[in-house]
């Protein structure tokens, strides 16, 4: 069996070079007084259900904001900001009190009004876009519209020449080394407690102005009271391949889960409560810390777009909102995923089991709660492990492979990035987690809402004061008008009524690959 080190030069230089990312950040829109923005997704930004790079995620306050595919970390950056510049110099561009809204820079939300008055994502009257509003209100039946308006970063990523069982074994090791990520990157130790209000929590109260926190935590929004089920936690989903994989995701497509029964597809009143009564109503509902994934066609699902093609891509989802950065995220960040991805490609990946699942699971909850805990132990294979050491460990793994990089692109950025991690590692004081807390208790009074809304302020203007050309503000300007455009477009195309359109969407035969299809018709 090959060692790491000859895996990584078997490599070569042109498919390091050959690296794709893109990023996905979500943001809520914000009031001044750091309240959730009830306004509608601005008229500027263009449609959401069509535009390429501006969208809204659950809520019709929670901004999407997508780059294209990117060869550099620095291009993929600078996309991002753009984009942030676009969206922020739209909203300043409404006027009045909506004219002073900002991005929310935390992951976990602003101050929220009651859970009903959240609202839900607008996206038009096509059949595609009721859809997705419908999907959005069995989401808020299921899980509570609250727990949805936590924002995070995904990180797309990509390599020629890797298979499906090669990206199944790098998704079993990112399973096995997030807490890696959570304790270097978590950056949501504390909420408004608005965000519980009516929930059990362990939460200890931070001040008397009405913020929880955790006094170790890492990252709340991968915790307990972050994207969590009860339904789902009884899906033991295996990443041993694509075969097992998609048949785990099917039966939760296709299994009629009793609590969603109950709520049934539509209310009395003939309105939509949710697309399905299954465990899940589609693919995006299943929470996971990464996903594999493939650009999918027209209508079609992504289960059977994996099925029929494989994987394409990666998706990172358990990045945090850093909201000591601008744009969320920086760019010695991004290095440290791509040596820490690649890591997760190259060593020895062996299949997963229901006992490790439920390990993973619990390390996990561990981690997003007590993770800078002095000495916090995890479990590997049944054995207890300090979190420190077995961080420490990966870390020197990554030492190499962050060597390789830099020689393909050249200078010590990859390095950097990795030793870096290792000093914060060593001096968890200096961790994004714990400069909130510090920042929230020195600066704020112990505020979770004064100290985010004051780093979202200070960002807003930070953004708009950026060189911004006319030739930027055309170029935008069109991509909304275009999207609107769009879906126009996909409106007016429309023939089928919804409910004839939702039966057919859900419907099992659409998960599956052309070929079973085929032979059973």
């Amino acid at each position: 069996m090959k060692t790491l080190q000859q895996r990584l030069e078997s490599l070569g230089t042109e498919r390091l070079k050959g690296m794709r990312r893109g990023l996905e950040k979500e943001s809520l829109r914000a009031q001044p007084d750091g309240r959730l923005a009830l306004t509608p997704h601005p008229a500027a930004l263009g449609s959401a259900l069509t535009h390429p790079h501006i969208t809204t995620d659950y809520s019709e306050s929670q901004l999407e904001l997508i780059t294209g595919v990117h060869a550099s970390v620095e291009s993929c950056l600078a996309e991002l900001q753009e984009v942030h510049q676009f969206t922020l110099r739209s909203l300043r561009a409404q006027g009045g009190a909506a004219g002073e809204e900002m991005l929310w820079a935390s992951s976990m939300p602003c101050g929220l009004p009651t859970d009903e008055t959240i609202p839900l994502g607008v996206y038009g009257n096509s059949n595609v876009g009721r859809a997705k509003s419908v999907y959005r209100m069995g989401l808020g039946h299921r899980y509570g519209r609250r727990m949805q308006t936590i924002s995070g970063i995904h990180y797309n990523w990509s390599m020629p020449g890797i298979d499906n069982d090669g990206y199944f074994a790098l998704i079993r090791n990112f399973r096995r080394h997030a807490f890696l990520l959570l304790t270097l990157f978590g950056a949501s130790p504390a909420l408004c407690s608005t965000f519980v209000e009516g929930r059990e929590h362990e939460l200890q109260p931070m001040g008397n102005c009405g913020s929880l926190h955790m006094p170790h935590g890492t990252s709340l929004r991968m915790g307990r009271l972050g994207y969590q089920s009860d339904a789902q936690s009884s899906l033991a989903v295996s990443y041993n391949g694509l075969e097992g994989y998609a048949a785990s995701l099917h039966d939760a497509l296709t299994r009629p889960w009793p609590a969603y029964e109950a709520v049934g597809i539509r209310n009395p009143g003939g309105d939509y409560n949710q697309l399905a009564t299954t465990l899940l109503q589609i693919e995006n509902e299943f929470y996971g810390t990464i996903r594999p994934k493939r650009v999918i066609r027209q209508g079609e699902r992504p289960l059977h777009a994996l099925r029929e093609r494989g994987v394409e891509y990666i998706e990172v989802r358990l990045m945090d909102l850093n909201p000591f950065e601008a744009i969320g995220i920086d760019a010695p960040t991004l290095r440290f995923l791509d040596v820490f991805l690649l890591h997760c490609l190259l060593a020895d990946s062996p299949r997963d089991t229901p006992e490790e699942i439920r390990e993973l699971a619990r390390n996990q909850h561990l981690t997003a709660a007590r993770g800078r805990e002095p000495g916090l132990e995890l479990m590997r294979h049944g054995e207890a492990v300090p979190l420190q050491q077995w961080g420490l460990e990966i870390i020197d793994q990554l030492v190499p492979i962050a060597a390789a990089l830099d020689a393909s692109g050249g200078g010590s950025l990859h390095a950097d990035a990795v030793a870096q991690a290792r000093a914060s590692l060593l001096a968890p004081d200096t961790l994004p987690s714990a400069r909130v807390l510090a920042a929230t208790q020195r600066e704020h009074s112990a505020s979770f809402i004064d100290f985010v809304r004051t780093r979202s302020q200070a960002i807003r203007q930070q953004l708009l004061d950026l060189p911004w050309t006319e030739a930027q503000q055309v170029r935008y300007e069109a991509m909304a008008k275009q999207s609107v455009a769009d879906q126009k477009a996909i409106e007016a195309s429309d023939s089928m009524p919804f409910e004839i359109y939702r039966q057919e969407y859900v419907s099992p035969a659409r998960l599956m690959p052309r070929s079973v299809v085929a032979q059973a018709a």
